[in-house]
């Protein structure tokens, strides 16, 4: 007992630990990046990415002019899906308003429409949509067609027997609510950690070089491991620091659920924050300065974050980027930050993605250190 505390806090490595901890705590950009850069980044991508489509600018011709064909039409506005804007008075000037990006969707509705819909016959319209935009384009259809097709079972109610046969009961998990931001704020987490956490620790590293306090340290009594090892420990303490404002402000402001064990959530943060930091650890043994490490790691940032599954599904990527994913530990750092928020697993499923960051951990932290060795020595 004697022995521990003499080295935590007698030692020379404790006074090499508490000058890294004062060094980072005086960084005022370091404190900016730590607390409001989370707030600001989540609240942004929690509140502005969204797969729900909203307000597209809609153009009628009605030459029905009944009260069924208005009746539509108001199916169209009532949700806030569509709003309704002027159209011209033929379909060429419509379409050419669609062409122009002037309007989103035209609809055109027959002059016997009415007369359909009441003898019972098949009635249509015509739509004609922006294809611009896939996505909205895509998801517009899809309103259209469930806008139109109930509708139509409201207006005749005996079709909708045809549906009693089969029944869909639909029951979805984990979020019923279908909350967008709950698939995109535990993706955003990790992308903060990457990007705060390579930065971080690189210019950690290289301000010791511009500074020329590296040779400095070298003359004290310490090695080189227990150099290496006071500058992870306030740098772990930081991006723990930095992932608990994040989940505090999905928490407190999306109601992002914690349904897990926060004993889990610890130990994959602890992997994933090694992973980062050997990484920063390295790029800052090839860079000369702090640029050039910003630099870098822009172009190691954006692969990372774009085949993370962060933004957008693993399944959706092509096969090629899909077996790529596999070598990026934010892949499996988000597979367990969601597992654990969203479904409450343990490490009875989530063990593979651990051992994997597992891994990662031992591999990219033992090149770090030997290229950091090898730069002191």
């Amino acid at each position: 007992m004697v022995e521990l505390r003499s080295l935590l806090f007698e030692s020379s490595f404790a006074a090499l630990l508490k000058k890294e901890f004062l060094q980072l705590l005086r960084n005022r950009q370091l404190i900016f990046m730590i607390v409001l850069t989370p707030v600001i980044q989540l609240c942004m991508y929690g509140l502005a990415l969204s797969p729900e489509v909203e307000h597209l600018r809609l153009g009628v011709l009605d030459y029905s002019n009944s009260p069924i064909s208005r009746d539509l039409v108001f199916a169209f506005i009532r949700n806030e899906v569509f709003d309704l804007f002027p159209s011209g008075g033929n379909p060429e000037s419509l379409f050419g308003q669609v062409r122009n990006g002037e309007l989103d969707a035209g609809m055109v509705i027959p002059p016997e429409f009415e007369r359909k819909v009441k003898a019972e016959r098949p009635a249509s319209v015509q739509m004609v949509l922006d294809g611009v935009d896939a996505n909205t384009a895509g998801i517009a259809s899809s309103y259209t067609y469930q806008i139109i097709n109930d509708f139509a079972i409201d207006q005749n109610p005996r079709n909708a027997r045809v549906n009693d046969a089969i029944k869909n009961n639909a029951v979805f998990l984990y979020n019923p609510g279908l909350i967008a931001a709950w698939f995109f704020l535990p993706g955003v987490m990790g992308m903060l950690l990457v990007i705060s956490g390579i930065l971080v620790s690189s210019a950690t590293l290289l301000r010791e070089k511009e500074t020329g306090t590296m040779e400095q340290l070298l003359m004290t009594p310490v090695t080189s491991a227990e150099i290496l090892l006071a500058k992870i420990v306030p740098l772990v303490v930081v991006l723990y620091a930095n992932l608990g404002v994040s989940l505090a402000v999905a928490m407190l402001i999306f109601h992002l659920p914690f349904r897990g064990n926060p004993l889990t959530l610890i130990v994959v943060a602890f992997l994933s924050i090694f992973v980062v930091i050997a990484v920063g650890i390295a790029l800052a043994t090839v860079c000369h300065n702090q640029r050039q490490a910003m630099l870098v790691a822009f172009f190691i940032n954006m692969p990372t974050i774009q085949l993370s599954g962060a933004m957008t599904p693993l399944e959706s990527m092509p096969p090629f980027f899909r077996g790529l994913s596999l070598f990026n530990p934010l892949r499996y750092f988000i597979v367990c930050i969601k597992g654990v928020l969203l479904k409450g697993v343990g490490l009875d499923l989530l063990w593979p993605s651990i051992c994997a960051l597992l891994c990662f951990a031992f591999v990219l932290m033992s090149i770090s250190a030997y290229r950091f060795r090898k730069q002191l020595a």
